[in-house]
């Protein structure tokens, strides 16, 4: 059977179409990542580095020049490193991140009266704790 030429043509036109599309998605995950991520760092609640590396993996797919931007950021690019490298975490950043994580949750906790929202907070921070303490410790 022959292929019809214009045929063909709006077949890899579409095709073209549908992966800038899944493109523009990834990188728009990648971004909404990014900015959890970014949050992270200030609420101990949302975990950082899972959110950064979900960004890095999808900017990766998506922007090479965003992934170069992550992975090379003094900040950003510090907790990808870091966790791809398997450097550890510092006992007293260990240490800091779960007061924080836990001050929050029981502020948090104190503050709303549904009690599925208290339980809720409560298995999220026994969560991202247990992730915490597991995260072997950086070496002098």
């Amino acid at each position: 059977m022959i292929e019809n030429p214009e045929n063909t043509e709006a077949i890899e036109k579409e095709e073209k179409k549908e992966k800038k599309l899944v493109n523009r998605l990834i990188f728009i995950g990648g971004f909404i990542s990014l900015i959890l991520g970014i949050i992270g760092i200030i609420i101990p609640i949302l975990p950082t580095t899972p959110f950064l590396l979900l960004a890095s993996a999808a900017f990766a797919k998506s922007s090479q020049r965003f992934h170069k931007w992550l992975i090379n950021n003094k900040i950003l690019g510090f907790y990808i490193r870091n966790y791809k490298e398997g450097k550890g975490m510092p006992i007293k950043i260990k240490i800091l991140t779960l007061s924080l994580l836990w001050l929050t949750i029981m502020i948090s906790f104190f503050l709303i009266s549904l009690i599925w929202v208290q339980i809720l907070l409560i298995c999220i921070a026994i969560a991202v704790s247990i992730h915490i303490i597991l995260i072997r410790p950086k070496k002098k």
